[in-house]
């Protein structure tokens, strides 16, 4: 069907949402606005969907969400006998919609449903689908996206974010719906709650979650009288109920709330960019604590999912990344666990490839084993899910990925900032009773082990255009390799999509033993590395710079450098 065509098709039957009848009206006549919408359809993977709130078969709307979850009904039923599908949603615009939009089709057919209530944080909706025992679950989200996003996730049976395989199984039920017709089946909201085929979730379910989230606690109590101070913000998401619950039961009496990013709201007037990664979604945050003078800052993303951390030091508040909050947290859980006789026989933690090699330093020091998988917390889950085949979950102490996702336990599996959270206020507890900060505790790390420094730059490429050069760049790459990086020379290029790794100093080829993904990795001379990626959610090709200096000063020059050459090596 063609652009023109197709746009027609939905100015006759795109009538179920008065905002997309306007939209649709306010582009006629013009090709470029109508291209975009229409140019190409929202792709489901195993992060689900994800695009822009608006008209179109390539954006975010009532009808892309019907037809994706009418193809998820078709093969959960193809598949199972009486399905059932846990659902929820985060504060993005139109989240809840979209959610009982979900829950309207898979209950007309004849797919039982849990939905929750209100908002909630991501890892409930893994925790629901494990505690229900349904087959698939739903999140309707877009995670740290800008506001005009929305998308959601899937997971699969295991509580893990969607495979590849059944990812793609869906998706070719996707592809043989129409938009609109009777191959969409529907029900009112009200109908599936009197017919039982939609349900309610209650509040029992969270609590057995809170449970099994403070059953993490390496040191219970610890942060009673401890005199820790805490700023909170939940960006305007999901996190701002569970996450002060859990801190207060973990002893954490005092907690300061950044107000103007208090309450659900999908626009995030005060954060463009809801990401806790980034520095301007913190300001109101770092405000309050150059005010109130905490021991750290904590900020969850709108499906608190993911959390980043400001600490105290004598020169104001240093943001910390996800690596240095990950690496830190892996040396306080082994530590304290060795010492207190917790640690598991043969313990276990994993990483994503793109995360601080000066993990493995710390694992090495306690005989913990360190499994590195591809970039997604996915992956993670799976590592987990492989050790509880085993009846090993238990020997899973900690993962995390660079993107400030992290996991303590094995009740959910995937990242979760709920449980994140009480474990960094935990350790800051613990350290600031034997006199340390956390900018203590990170530089003694670097002290210790090297100053290992991580980059992480991402470039935008929006638009039908933008998806090409991207295409066109890893091509160029895995054509011809660099022979050097800010004059470190290339020893080895590992080509994830290819399941190759190349060393270049003995010609010697290796297989690599992981799913296909387009990446690729270059070592360097000295213990540096670049990794390119094209992201899985955003348009947006990401580069990864590891470099090892002999100060800290040293390094973060270093990357500088290695991340300048990279952009002249991608021609960006």
């Amino acid at each position: 069907m063609d652009i023109k065509t197709a746009y027609n098709l939905w100015l006759e039957n795109a009538n179920d949402d008065a905002d997309l009848i306007d939209e649709l009206n306010s582009v006629f006549g013009n090709e470029n606005e109508i291209y975009e919408r229409f140019y190409t359809e929202l792709k489901f993977g195993t992060a689900g969907l994800r695009g822009i709130i608006g008209a179109g078969t390539n954006r975010m709307n009532v009808y892309t969400v019907r037809r994706a979850t009418q193809g998820l009904a078709n093969f959960l039923n193809k598949k199972y006998t009486k399905p059932s599908v846990a659902i929820s949603h985060d504060s993005r615009i139109k989240a809840d919609v979209f959610a009982r939009e979900a829950a309207r089709v898979l209950a007309a057919n004849g797919v039982k449903v849990f939905i929750s209530k209100e908002l909630e944080p991501t890892p409930v909706v893994s925790f629901a689908v494990r505690e229900f025992k349904t087959q698939a679950g739903i999140m309707v989200t877009a995670s740290h996206n800008p506001a005009k996003y929305n998308g959601y996730k899937c997971y699969g049976s295991d509580g893990c974010q969607m495979t590849d395989t059944n990812a793609n199984a869906v998706f070719q039920e996707i592809e043989e719906l129409s938009y609109f017709g009777d191959c969409i089946k529907l029900v009112s909201f009200d109908e599936g709650i009197a017919s039982g085929m939609i349900e309610w979730i209650d509040d029992d379910l969270y609590e057995k979650y809170l449970e099994n989230v403070q059953a993490q606690s390496v040191n219970p109590g610890i942060c009673k009288d401890s005199g820790l101070k805490i700023v909170y913000t939940p960006l305007n998401g999901a996190g701002n109920k569970l996450v002060r619950t859990i801190l207060a039961r973990s002893g954490v009496e005092n907690v300061l709330i950044v107000t103007e990013q208090e309450m659900p709201d999908g626009n995030f007037t005060t954060c463009p960019y809801p990401n806790p990664e980034i520095k301007e979604a913190l300001a109101l945050g770092l405000e309050l604590c150059e005010k109130e003078q905490p021991d750290l800052l904590l900020a969850t993303d709108p499906d608190s999912d993911r959390v980043g951390i400001a600490v105290k030091t004598e020169n104001g508040y240093r943001l910390m990344s996800g690596n240095e909050t990950g690496i830190m947290l892996m040396n306080y859980i082994l530590s304290c666990r060795s010492a207190n006789g917790t640690l598991p026989e043969k313990p276990v933690a994993v990483k994503t490839i793109v995360t601080s090699k000066l993990v493995d330093r710390v694992c090495e020091k306690y005989g913990c084993e360190l499994k590195n998988v591809l970039t997604g917390f996915k992956y993670i889950g799976e590592q987990i899910l492989l050790l509880e085949q085993k009846h090993q979950e238990n020997r899973y102490v900690f993962g995390f990925e660079e993107s400030y996702g992290y996991l303590a336990g094995s009740y959910v599996r995937d990242k979760d900032a709920v449980v994140a959270s009480m474990l960094i206020c935990e350790m800051a507890a613990y350290y600031r009773k034997k006199g340390k900060s956390l900018n203590d505790v990170m530089n003694e790390l670097y002290d210790e082990f090297g100053y290992y420094y991580n980059k992480t730059e991402a470039f935008e490429f929006e638009g039908s255009a933008g998806m090409q050069k991207m295409a066109d760049i890893m091509s160029a790459l895995r054509s011809s390799h660099p022979a050097e990086i800010a004059g470190f020379k290339v020893t080895s290029v590992s080509d994830y999509l290819n399941s190759v790794a190349k060393n270049l100093l003995n010609g010697s080829e290796e297989v690599i033993d992981l799913p296909k993904s387009n990446v690729l990795s270059y070592s360097l001379e000295g213990g540096g590395a670049a990794i390119v990626r094209p992201s899985g959610t955003e348009p947006k090709i990401k580069v990864y710079i590891t470099s090892v200096g002999t100060t800290e000063e040293n390094a973060i020059d270093l990357a500088d450098k290695m991340v300048k050459a990279m952009v002249n090596i991608l021609g960006i």
